[in-house]
């Protein structure tokens, strides 16, 4: 391996540490958002288990702004579960891109690592 100047070790490494910090932040806001919707889509698979546990014949209403409109039971069941996969979609998808930006910031820190072993030892 050839040596390299020590301004452009140090650019390098200035590069792979704003990588990983990057990929950090980016990777906390990603599970942090994944929890959210975990919640909502519990909260959704609650109102739906209690909404089926009722009696055909009675009146359900959804919240539009400051009053409550009327909505047939099954309107309100089908939009309830469209909004379920909806979430299970999303959470899908922050799953996938949470082990992306994952390995993305394990590469990078064990280029860190790779950096710091394989560098000259100044004595």
């Amino acid at each position: 391996m050839s040596a390299l100047s020590d301004d452009t070790l140090r650019k390098i490494l200035i590069q792979i540490q704003q990588t990983a910090i990057q990929s950090r932040r980016a990777l906390d806001l990603s599970v942090q958002q994944t929890s959210v919707k975990e919640r909502e889509r519990r909260i959704l698979q609650l109102t739906i288990n209690e909404i089926a546990q009722i009696p055909g014949d009675v009146n359900t209403y959804k919240g539009v702004g400051k009053m409550f409109m009327m909505v047939p039971r099954t309107d309100m069941e089908k939009e309830l579960k469209t909004q379920e996969k909806e979430l299970t979609d999303d959470i899908v998808g922050l799953n996938k891109k949470s082990k992306f930006l994952e390995k993305q910031f394990n590469d990078a820190q064990s280029q860190i690592r790779d950096i710091f072993h394989n560098a000259p030892r100044n004595q």
